[in-house]
């Protein structure tokens, strides 16, 4: 049965203490990618209701440092579903409240989930229907970044690409 991405909504919030910082003071990389991973796993398996494993991460964006006391949230949501494959989109927010300093956009990428079974097969995701103008984009675009991460990974040539034929004129 089809699934809204809204059902696929997750939401985590996290203080950056000292044991999540590197030498500047800041939220490592790594820290943040595992927080990143944490809540678009859980978004793909409330998707598909089943376990899930990370396929791939698409151009983890980091736009502005993290400070350590920031509280950290992260939104995920399913874009698209395809096979048994499901793309999710992250975005990171982090706000020093102490501080003063308002919410603002840190990071974002795209992960890339494939949904298996009991005996790690890939199993058949539900199809997901977009309902909001800003859902409609992202679901439209998903198309266009799984034939690049495909072509970038040598599974698909680039001729085979449909969607991507009309950027490479």
């Amino acid at each position: 049965m089809p699934k809204s991405p809204s059902e696929s909504l997750v939401i985590k919030s996290e203080l950056v203490l000292p044991n999540d910082t590197n030498t500047l003071n800041n939220l490592m990389g790594g820290r943040l990618m595992y927080l990143m991973d944490v809540v678009s796993a859980i978004s793909a398996q409330r998707h598909s209701g089943s376990t899930v494993v990370t396929a791939s991460v698409d151009n983890v964006s980091f736009s502005h440092p993290i400070t350590i006391g920031s509280v950290v949230t992260l939104t995920a949501k399913v874009t698209r579903a395809f096979n048994s494959s499901m793309e999710v989109h992250i975005d990171v927010y982090a706000e020093n409240i102490p501080a003063g300093k308002t919410k603002i956009k840190t990071n974002e990428a795209f992960f890339t989930f494939v949904a298996v079974d009991a005996e790690n097969k890939t199993k058949a995701v539900p199809e997901l229907i977009p309902e909001t103008e800003e859902e409609k984009t992202r679901y439209e675009g998903a198309l266009k970044r799984r034939e690049l991460r495909l072509v970038l990974a040598g599974r698909l040539n680039i001729q085979d690409a449909v969607s991507l034929k009309g950027l490479f004129k």
